[in-house]
């Protein structure tokens, strides 16, 4: 049974640093490309990051660019997301969901795309 299980959200503030993880099970690192989307209040579910063992690519949202960093440990099948320099408008739901297939360059912010979902972690920034 495939499932990913996302924890490390919290309250922190701005500035701060948060690390949230994606444990995967029912499959392997190398089988399918991890991403991390997210959600706030009243907005669309947006792409933040992707990581693909196969291609050995990572992808950023123009907003996250400099700031997280997606990195995967195949031996924990866990995949990390390090927010640093946080902001209030990273306040949201986040979570993490596998896909797979080809040139993932070109939909890897599409949540269509995605077969496999973990339950949303909040991550709260105050200012």
């Amino acid at each position: 049974e495939v499932q990913l299980q996302a924890y490390g959200g919290g309250l922190v503030q701005a500035g701060g640093s948060l690390r949230l993880s994606c444990v995967v099970s029912g499959f392997t690192l190398d089988d399918f490309a991890i991403a991390w989307f997210r959600q706030a209040p009243g907005k669309a579910r947006e792409g933040v990051s992707c990581i693909s063992n196969s291609e050995q690519r990572t992808y950023y949202a123009h907003s996250v660019k400099g700031r997280f960093t997606i990195t995967s440990d195949n031996a924990k099948n866990t995949v990390y997301l390090q927010m640093n320099n946080l902001k209030p408008e990273d306040t949201a739901v986040y979570y993490c969901a596998a896909a797979a297939g080809p040139n993932l360059s070109s939909w890897w912010t599409i949540f269509g795309e995605y077969d496999y979902w973990g339950q949303g972690t909040l991550v709260t920034v105050s200012s």
